[in-house]
Formats: structure tokens, sequence, C-alpha cells
């Protein structure tokens, strides 16, 4: 399995999401090709309702913990409940490009 199916089979087994996108990154950023290193999470479940941002990251990084540990370099959380999904327009956030180097 790749990194992206364990993140999203991963998510959804445990959180039931109304929507989850996973998106490698990677190419975005000056690694190796494949290097499945670099990760936008955007999840809406109603497991976030009463919790705070923090605890919203913690829990997702705690769950994909084995990909953390292994190829996953950087992963940006969008966490977000049914109504502050609706509230944003169903729009999440675009990820700035790396300043970490180019793929010239």
């Amino acid at each position: 399995m790749n990194v992206k199916e364990f993140i999203e089979s991963t998510l959804t087994s445990a959180l039931s999401p109304a929507l989850l996108n996973v998106e490698d990154e990677s190419f975005m950023h000056n690694v190796p090709d494949g290097a499945q290193s670099h990760f936008k999470v955007t999840v809406v479940t109603d497991a976030f309702e009463g919790k705070r941002l923090i605890a919203r990251h913690r829990e997702i990084n705690t769950l994909v913990d084995e990909a953390l540990k292994g190829p996953v370099h950087a992963l940006a959380l969008h966490t977000y409940t049914p109504t502050e999904w609706v509230a944003r327009g169903g729009e999440a956030l675009t990820s700035p490009a790396c300043l970490g180097g180019s793929k010239s």
C-alpha cells in the first residue's frame, strides 16, 4: 500500500469522514521523484465536533504515526466539522509554494 492509500484508509476507518481528500504534494518540493514525503489532508467529520484545532491535528498525527516515522516529512492538515466546512464554502486552503528549494 502506498502512503496516500495508507492515510486514506486509516482516516476513513477511524473518523468516518463526510469528506476526505489526501493530496501527495511531494512534486512541489525539492525531493526525488516518487518520494511520497509531503501531503495535504482535508478532513470533514462529525468526530471533530467540540474539539479544538490542536486536538484534531494530534488525533490525525497519532492515527498516521507509522507514515510520519517513515517517508512523510510534512503533513498539512485542514480539519473541519461539517458546519465549518459549509461556512467556508466547501473550499480547502491552497498550499503555498515550497520555499526550501526548487526542482530545476
